[in-house]
């Protein structure tokens, strides 16, 4: 149902679940796990997936802290995509990546929920993709602001009941389990 009509793949975008970004993760084991099982699923699926790395002056490029898990390794055949921006999309090559890939179908993980997580997944319907997001595969910390203290669970909560059944002219946004995933 997506805006390209040409297009009927689907991809599985793995979003920043780098060492220094999840390091203090809420059930950060458990998420990287189902991370893990996502990543299998899709591959035994034939389904693409990309990996995401964001830098910034606090996550420098080729820092421990930048790398990608340990427990998550990608393929020497599947794309890391580098950013600086919440959203996968700016100033990267996401978008031709998935068109040259016939992508119109994103599934959604990584970390943080609160950032590129949910800057990317709005990015994406605008875009014209449909989207999944894998509930129990994406995570974020507790966020201090102001006098307010906003706990992960909440966070996580929220954007996976903003995506549940959501539709926008032409595409459409959707959760599911890890285990639900159909990829």
């Amino acid at each position: 149902m997506s805006k390209f009509p040409n297009r009927s793949g689907s991809a599985l975008l793995v979003i920043d679940v780098q060492n220094n970004v999840v390091d203090d993760a809420w059930h950060r084991d458990e998420i990287v796990r189902n991370i893990n099982s996502a990543v299998a699923k899709a591959r035994a699926g034939n389904t693409e997936v990309i990996w995401i790395q964001h830098s910034s002056k606090d996550l420098p490029i080729e820092s421990e802290g930048w790398e990608i898990v340990p427990e998550l390794r990608p393929l020497e055949s599947e794309p890391i995509l580098r950013k600086l921006y919440r959203s996968s999309f700016e100033d990267t090559e996401l978008e031709p990546l998935l068109d040259k890939l016939g992508v119109d179908h994103l599934y959604i993980t990584g970390a943080q929920t609160n950032n590129c997580v949910r800057h990317t997944s709005h990015a994406a319907l605008e875009r014209g993709y449909d989207i999944t997001l894998i509930k129990d595969a994406h995570t974020t910390s507790d966020v201090k602001w102001h006098n307010f203290d906003i706990h992960a669970p909440e966070i996580i909560d929220d954007l996976n009941l903003s995506f549940l059944d959501y539709h926008l002219p032409g595409r459409k946004a959707d959760t599911v389990t890890t285990a639900e995933a159909v990829l």
